[in-house]
């Protein structure tokens, strides 16, 4: 990604790239509670804050960025420092009362609430409109890459498939097709287990329909459902 945006930056721009991935880590507070909990840590007044504004505090002496959102549909922090720091700040949330969640409880949230990750959804065969991050674009902001595909695409409601949630009645290969009728109407995305039964990620062609709908995917049987993370629809022109 840092290689892809390089090439946009010239050379008189006060724009330098770096890749901080060995020296930062990050943690995401999820839940209601997570804006009482940094308050027992004093960090108050963020309960009025607006989505993705951020700031630099001191959680204990360890300099942390904030940032207001989860990365999901749900009510949360982003929390940033060094991997010299990490370690100390883990425990401090966890002395406050955050529960460890864990990689597999992630995945689960996520593919329930329908937000896209690179590798599977996010990939070059789909544009973020197809993905349902209709909330990420922008439709007047002067030119941008890839803006004029976009704007055709709200224009002429050019969006030919759309990410859906599935509900499957058993676990299913990513990359096996939905069929409705024996005919195809989408690709599985993503798929997991989680408590509430098996449930996945799906692209399905718009024709084809959407919430409600009873598909096949490979061996399985599956319901269309709406997923809290997309959002959708055409703006008017």
């Amino acid at each position: 990604l840092s290689q892809w945006m390089d090439q946009y930056i010239f050379f008189a721009d006060k724009v330098d790239i770096a890749d901080e991935t060995e020296t930062t880590v990050a943690f995401t507070l999820l839940g209601p509670e997570s804006t009482s909990l940094l308050a027992r840590l004093g960090i108050a007044n963020l309960h009025d804050a607006d989505y993705a504004s951020h700031q630099t505090v001191s959680i204990q002496d360890i300099e942390t960025f904030l940032a207001i959102g989860s990365g999901l549909a749900l009510p949360g922090l982003t929390l940033i420092t060094s991997t010299e720091f990490g370690a100390n700040l883990w425990q401090v949330l966890i002395d406050a009362g955050a529960v460890p969640c864990g990689e597999n409880v992630w995945q689960q949230l996520r593919i329930e609430q329908g937000r896209p990750m690179p590798g599977a959804e996010l990939t070059e065969d789909y544009n973020p409109l197809e993905a349902g991050l209709w909330q990420a674009i922008s439709f007047d902001k002067g030119c941008y890459i890839g803006q004029e595909t976009i704007a055709r695409l709200n224009t002429y409601q050019g969006v030919k498939q759309q990410l859906w949630g599935l509900n499957l009645s058993a676990a299913t290969e990513p990359g096996t097709l939905i069929t409705l009728n024996g005919e195809k109407a989408g690709i599985l995305t993503s798929c997991m287990k989680t408590p509430a039964g098996i449930r996945g990620l799906g692209y399905i062609r718009t024709k084809v329909g959407g919430k409600g709908l009873s598909v096949t995917v490979g061996d399985a049987t599956a319901e269309v459902v709406e997923i809290p993370f997309t959002t959708r629809g055409y703006l008017e022109s």
